[in-house]
């Protein structure tokens, strides 16, 4: 169960402003999930910077949860997002990320992110006291699991092949959290209530992988090991 805890009173939180461009909407003009996930990694680091944090660390995402809050909506072309990001709690090698987008002042989606930071050799690495004097306030002591669930298909799951692009590689040679939320609107036909995933593993540009489906559920699958795993829910 995620808990997308509130903004706290106290603490840092850092809000930035996008405007919602052609190459982030589906057909129907409104916001893709894989759009909100880009917009996501683009707060995060703009307040790393904004604070001038110097860090050898990578950080990669281990759990990414999107949902629209009660009366929201997804943005559509042309509209401005205004993300708020704060530290919603903290592991001893991970943290937690909340980030709410909102429209005309009012927040439309929330989102909770786990993070982990890793070394250049792809090593996680315990949270450093410098994140902690920067972020533990908003955290208010709140400590987060840095444990995902272990998700297999089951042997009914419709399969394909999930084809996998050179653009979609990141600076860390693996496929960006962002372009993977892709795999999502090809099994939805519908807009989205909530969903979730889970990177149980990096997908890389070679591997051989597979899309696995049940209703509300997909697994990205290179052989028999899961990479990625994620639920979603239609509107109400």
């Amino acid at each position: 169960m995620i808990e997308y805890v509130a903004r706290p009173a106290e603490g840092r939180h850092f809000s930035n402003e996008r405007r919602v461009r052609l190459s982030d909407c589906g057909p129907n003009g409104n916001f893709r999930l894989d759009g909100v996930a880009r917009y996501l990694q683009d707060v995060g680091t703009d307040d790393w910077d904004d604070v001038g944090a110097d860090s050898n660390l990578t950080w990669v995402v281990r759990r990414t949860a999107i949902r629209l809050v009660d009366g929201g909506r997804w943005p559509t072309l042309g509209e401005r997002v205004r993300l708020t990001t704060w530290c919603g709690g903290t592991g001893a090698a991970w943290a937690e990320r909340r980030t709410n987008l909102a429209v005309d002042d009012r927040d439309v989606i929330e989102t909770a992110s786990l993070w982990v930071p890793v070394n250049s050799a792809g090593q996680p690495q315990r949270i450093p006291q410098s994140f902690l004097d920067l972020y533990g306030l908003a955290a208010q002591g709140r400590k987060v699991s840095g444990r995902v669930e272990r998700s297999v298909p089951p042997r009914d799951a419709a399969s394909r092949s999930w084809s996998l692009r050179r653009a979609d590689i990141d600076v860390i040679d693996h496929v960006n959290n962002a372009a993977v939320w892709q795999a999502v609107h090809e099994v939805v036909g519908a807009t989205l209530r909530e969903a979730v995933l889970i990177f149980h593993g990096p997908v890389l540009v070679s591997d051989q992988v597979t899309m696995r489906t049940v209703p509300g559920r997909l697994w990205l699958t290179v052989g028999d090991d899961v990479r990625v795993s994620g639920e979603f829910t239609p509107p109400r």
